[in-house]
C-alpha cells in the first residue's frame, strides 16, 4: 500500500491499515482460558512505539449479528441512515454503520421507552410499561445489563424501527487499546499483543469480546486490513538502566513486561528484573513460560516468582507472593528499585497497591501515615507506575 511514511501520518483518526501475521494460542489444552498471541506488521507504517505504549485496534462487529439485527428491522441492509453518534458528512449504508461503526451492546432506558411508544401487541405494551414504571428501576437495569440491542428486537417483535430511527439510539463503536508485548530494539516493524479472548453467555445467548474475537476469529492472517494506531504512554521501564526493576503482572498483565525485558536486555541495562507473574493454573496457563525461564538461565531476570490460583485448594495471588518476599522486596525498593503493576485496575491492582503499603510500613517500620507518604513520593518520582484497566 502506498501513503505516508511519517508516522504522525497515522492517527486514531486515521489509523493505519495493518496486517496480521500470527495469531497464536498461548494456554495450553484443559486451560478455562483462552489468550492469544498476535503479531502485527507494521511494515510501510511509519509508525514508531516504545516499550510501555498501547496498540488501539478498530474491530468490525461479526456478520451474523448484523444480519439478524438486518433481518429483525426488515431491512436490506443498503437504506442510507446518519447515526447521530457518528456526526457524518453524509449518510452511509445501514450494513456499514452496523458493522463497521456503531456498537451493538448496552442498549439504554430511552430505547424501552421508543419501543413501548411503537408496540402493538398488549402483551408487549404491558411488559415494557412495567419495566420503565417508577419502582421498577432495578428491575431494568438488570434486564438490559442482560440483552444486546438484537435481543430487544427479538423479544418485542411488534415494535417497528426505521433503520434511521434504530441507528439513532446505538453508541460509536469504539477502538480497543492493549499493551504492546514487545519492544521496537528487538521488533521495530512488528508490535506483539497479549489477549484474553472474551467468550461468555446472557441471556441465553452467545456473546464475545468485539475486538478480541475480531482478532482471534475474523481476520485472516496477512490478508485483512486491520485499522490501528499507536497510543503513547507516560509507563515505561527506568530511563535509567542501571535502576532495579520489579514487576507486578498476572494474566494479560504480562504485556508491557514482556516488552520490559526485552528492551532493557536489548539495551544492556544493569539493573536487575523482578517479575511477579499469576494465572489459574500452572501446567495450562503460564504464559510465555519458556521466555521467562530463558531469561532466569541467561541472568536477565534476576527472580521470577508465581501465584498460580487454581494449583492449591487455598487461592494463591500475586499480592501473596509479594507478602511472603517483603525483606526482599523492601531491600530493592529501599535500593531505588522501580515498581509497576499491570491488570485488573478493580481487583487486583487494588490488593497490590494494599500490600504495597502494608510492605513499605512493616519492613520500613513505618507508621501508616508515613508509608502513604512513602509511596506517594515513589509515585512523585515516577517509580510507582500502574497500567490498569
Amino acid at each position: 500500500m502506498s501513503g505516508p511514511t511519517d508516522s504522525a501520518a497515522y492517527t486514531k483518526d486515521h489509523p493505519f491499515p495493518a496486517r496480521i501475521t500470527e495469531n497464536r494460542l498461548l494456554n495450553k489444552p484443559g486451560s478455562a482460558k483462552e489468550t492469544r498471541h498476535f503479531v502485527v506488521d507494521l511494515v510501510g507504517s511509519g509508525l514508531h512505539y516504545k516499550a510501555g505504549d498501547s496498540l488501539g485496534v478498530f474491530p468490525s462487529n461479526r456478520a451474523s449479528e448484523v444480519n439478524e439485527l438486518l433481518r429483525r428491522l426488515g431491512a436490506s441492509g443498503e437504506e442510507p441512515v446518519s447515526p447521530a453518534a457518528l456526526k457524518l458528512p453524509e449518510p452511509i449504508s445501514l450494513r456499514e454503520a452496523l458493522t463497521d461503526r456503531l456498537a451493538l451492546s448496552k442498549p439504554t432506558r430511552r430505547v424501552v421507552e421508543v419501543m413501548a411508544e411503537k408496540a402493538s401487541h398488549p402483551d408487549e405494551r404491558s411488559k415494557l410499561a412495567g419495566l420503565l414504571a417508577p419502582e421498577s428501576k432495578d428491575l431494568l437495569n438488570s434486564f438490559l445489563e442482560q440483552r444486546e440491542f438484537v435481543d430487544l428486537l427479538a423479544e418485542f417483535p411488534s415494535v417497528r424501527l426505521t433503520p434511521q430511527e434504530f441507528v439513532a439510539h446505538l453508541r460509536k463503536l469504539m477502538p480497543r487499546l492493549y499493551s504492546i508485548a514487545s519492544s521496537p530494539r528487538v521488533h521495530p516493524t512488528a508490535m506483539h499483543l497479549t489477549i484474553a479472548i472474551a467468550r461468555y453467555q446472557t441471556n441465553n445467548r452467545d456473546r464475545v469480546g468485539v475486538c478480541s474475537s475480531f482478532l482471534a476469529d475474523r481476520v485472516k492472517l496477512g490478508e485483512t486490513r486491520v485499522p490501528v494506531f499507536v497510543s503513547h504512554s507516560h509507563f515505561g521501564p527506568p530511563e535509567d538502566g542501571a535502576r532495579d526493576c520489579i514487576m507486578v503482572g498476572p494474566g494479560t498483565g504480562i504485556a508491557p513486561f514482556r516488552a520490559f525485558l526485552q528492551d532493557r536486555v536489548a539495551a544492556g541495562a544493569s539493573g536487575r528484573n523482578w517479575l511477579f507473574f499469576g494465572d489459574q493454573k500452572r501446567g495450562t496457563d503460564f504464559l510465555y513460560e519458556q521466555e521467562w525461564n530463558d531469561y532466569l538461565a541467561q541472568g536477565a531476570l534476576a527472580r521470577l516468582d508465581t501465584a498460580f490460583s487454581r494449583d492449591q485448594l487455598l487461592k494463591v495471588y500475586v499480592q501473596d507472593r509479594m507478602r511472603e518476599n517483603a525483606p526482599e522486596l523492601w531491600a530493592w525498593l529501599k535500593g531505588g528499585a522501580h515498581f509497576y503493576v499491570c491488570g485488573d485496575a478493580k481487583r487486583m491492582a487494588k490488593d497490590v497497591d494494599v500490600a504495597l503499603h502494608d510492605i513499605v510500613a512493616e519492613q520500613g517500620k513505618m507508621a501508616a501515615g508515613q508509608a502513604v507518604e512513602y509511596v506517594k513520593q515513589m509515585k512523585k518520582d515516577r517509580r510507582y507506575q500502574r497500567d490498569v484497566y
